[in-house]
């Protein structure tokens, strides 16, 4: 079966290469540790009227996942049959000259050292942005360090074209000292823009307020606004921009990168905005849904990182409440040996965000344990083996006006407490992420 894989991943990817080089799309391709899938897609909704602009679909940012992209093709998952028809599909668009994107915007993402090295051997973006890679380890479990997991997200911004830009995260020095050091490459001619909070930031986000909506006596949140300042030589201009559905500070970043990208391609940014003022988050990403006995959710599952769940730790602590904060937290993955301290770490810091932990899976243990350490009370923290237990114990505590936080990495299926507490579970096929027959018949 790896045998197989890898001959198909060999034929996706040589598919690809042609494909590039026959309709020659502008390219914007996305990296970063946090916030990628989120960035993707506002960058995709503030382009949308541009023409024809195609995006990698979910998070499908991986070996598999950028060839069928560029194909335009979905996973087989185990189906030989479904991925001959694949590769039927990309010598289709090799062999005959058919409608083809303008732009495709790129999600690309690194488990292994080489992973993102050896797509640059072959596709050089027109644009690369690169979020948030953070001090803190991700993904690190098959890297010797947060540094080397920097490195290789760095041969992304490394690979643009000679005459390409760089859209880069403004709140991490090693970043912009990255995009500054390759825009002095005097064998390049890079434009270079920055997003983020910091004063320096080509495109800046800033008072950033909860959107709150009075229901039944109760306030609920329902998104959020933010101004965003473009520094535009001496001027500075500012445009108001409203979020609904979503929860956290964070998630200004991704439209701030969407209106960079914007920028960079000429659309007038009162356009970009009007384009952005559509867009949806992806699911499992700090969205607010509905939950049981007029609770309220936020729905974080698709996946975990130290740095994400700090975030979305503090979002929890900044919402007014008039009755308990629940933080529901599922074991990070990927950290290799940084595991334990980790997870040692947010339990330190929970007692101040939430009232209630509960905990999914025996690394997540250590949340919990280091929690009852810190001083909250053990009463008010409990643990369990599974997504399934937690979710069924859940329904029988959560009342009106709760704040329930759920977030875990993506083995952990989180998302099967969030639709154990939704108030309409029928919804979770149409708001939740898993819910595809692939992953609905997973253990």
């Amino acid at each position: 079966m790896q045998l197989l894989k890898k001959i198909i991943i060999a034929i996706l990817t040589i598919e690809s290469r042609l494909i590039i080089k026959k309709y020659k799309p502008f390219v914007i391709a996305v990296t970063g540790s946090v916030g990628k899938t989120a960035t993707k897609d506002a960058i995709f909704c503030a382009l949308s009227s541009t023409g024809f602009v195609r995006k990698s679909e979910k998070s499908l940012n991986s070996e598999f996942g950028l060839p069928l992209t560029i194909i335009g093709v979905p996973t087989a998952w185990r189906s030989v049959s479904g991925w001959m028809e694949n590769i039927k599909a990309g010598a289709r668009l090799i062999l005959k000259r058919v409608k083809y994107p303008e732009i495709l915007v790129l999600e690309i993402g690194a488990d292994h050292p080489g992973d993102i090295r050896r797509v640059t051997k072959w596709l050089h973006p027109n644009i690369t942005v690169m979020t948030k890679v953070g001090d803190k380890p991700v993904h690190v479990e098959f890297f010797k360090s947060p540094a080397d997991v920097f490195e290789e997200k760095s041969y992304l911004a490394r690979a643009v074209k000679k005459s390409g830009s760089l859209v880069l995260f403004a709140d991490e020095p090693k970043i912009v000292a990255l995009g500054e050091d390759l825009k002095s490459d005097v064998k390049k001619e890079l434009s270079l823009f920055t997003f983020g909070f910091s004063d320096l930031a080509t495109i800046k986000g800033t008072d950033y307020i909860v959107i709150y909506e009075d229901r039944n006596g109760q306030k609920v949140p329902t998104g959020f606004s933010f101004i965003i300042k473009i520094n535009d030589g001496d001027e500075q201009i500012n445009f108001p921009v409203v979020v609904r559905g979503v929860i956290g500070n964070t998630f200004m970043y991704p439209i701030l990168a969407g209106i960079a990208v914007a920028r960079v391609k000429g659309l007038a940014i009162e356009k970009a905005i009007e384009n952005i003022s559509k867009y949806e988050a992806p699911k499992g990403r700090m969205n607010i849904i509905a939950g049981k006995n007029n609770s309220i959710l936020i729905d974080d599952t698709y996946n975990s990182s130290p740095d994400a769940v700090t975030a979305a730790l503090e979002t929890l602590k900044s919402l007014e409440s008039t009755s308990k904060k629940i933080a529901v937290l599922g074991d990070m993955m990927e950290l290799g040996t940084y595991s334990a301290g980790e997870h040692r770490n947010i339990g330190k810091i929970i007692q101040y965000s939430a009232n209630k932990l509960v905990t999914v899976g025996p690394r997540a243990q250590a949340i919990a344990d280091e929690a009852i350490a810190n001083g909250m009370i053990k009463e008010n923290v409990s643990s369990y083996s599974s997504s399934i237990e937690a979710g069924e114990a859940l329904s029988g505590m959560v009342t009106a006006g709760d704040i329930v936080l759920i977030k875990g990495s993506q083995s952990v299926r989180m998302e099967r407490i969030t639709k154990a507490l939704m108030a309409d579970p029928f919804q979770a096929e149409k708001i939740l992420v898993r819910q595809e027959k692939e992953w609905l018949e997973k253990k």
